[in-house]
């Protein structure tokens, strides 16, 4: 899943994206609310944590012009603030969450999970097709009850194809979902993660899950 964080600390934007990094999410960085509406014109984000006390523009204005173009994106405020009047200003204007600093990575992370869950067909975080399992919650797959070691990268791109299973993805969906603006890998990056993926995944199985449609990118699908 890709992220957006706008935060003006410059110590713990730099925390957050290395930890959101490692944790497998794609993720693109700024600095203060103007910085964040260029990045929402030009990607598509399964969820944005906000500062609320920015330069240039707050998170609170941030949210409201997103709501008011019709941009959902599921938005988690962070902020030093917590009246309750905050809480509820920044909820009305559309924020799906609010975190009050200081917090545990680890309650950002379940948050962030709950948040872009919200995104995909099902609240469950548990993604199911044939006998391969794979659960966001606690980063377990499985196919044919046996498990699979899988780095956060290919982590990543399962769960990707798993939320869309059924629908080809071209290589610029997958690209532009998985790596961040920052990318500076080869052009056939994703098809060496699907290559990579196939042999965690299908090699073995005699039913193929990961298929290629010629020219036009991969689906993840029974055959």
């Amino acid at each position: 899943m890709r992220i957006l964080i706008a935060e003006d600390q410059k110590d713990l934007n730099k925390i957050l994206l290395k930890k959101l990094t490692a944790e497998g999410y794609s993720v693109d960085n700024c600095f203060n609310g103007a910085e964040a509406l260029d990045f929402l014109d030009m990607a598509q984000y399964d969820g944005v944590i906000l500062d609320i006390m920015m330069p240039e523009m707050d998170g609170l204005e941030v949210v409201k012009h997103m709501r008011r173009t019709g941009d959902h994106t599921p938005v988690l405020f962070l902020t030093a603030r917590d009246s309750i009047e905050d809480r509820v200003t920044g909820l009305d204007l559309g924020a799906n969450d609010y975190l009050v600093k200081p917090f545990s990575f680890e309650e950002l992370m379940a948050r962030v999970r709950a948040m872009t869950r919200k995104t995909a067909t099902s609240n469950s975080p548990v993604y199911q097709l044939a006998d391969l399992t794979l659960d966001t919650s606690t980063h377990n797959v499985s196919r044919g009850g046996v498990n699979i070691k899988l780095s956060a990268k290919e982590f990543a791109l399962l769960e990707y194809m798993l939320r869309n299973k059924g629908k080809v993805l071209s290589r610029d969906n997958i690209e532009n979902n998985l790596w961040n603006f920052d990318y500076e890998g080869g052009t056939n990056a994703v098809d060496v993660y699907i290559r990579y993926l196939r042999k965690k995944i299908d090699d073995g199985f005699t039913q193929k899950l990961i298929h290629t449609v010629r020219g036009v990118g991969y689906v993840l699908r029974e055959e």
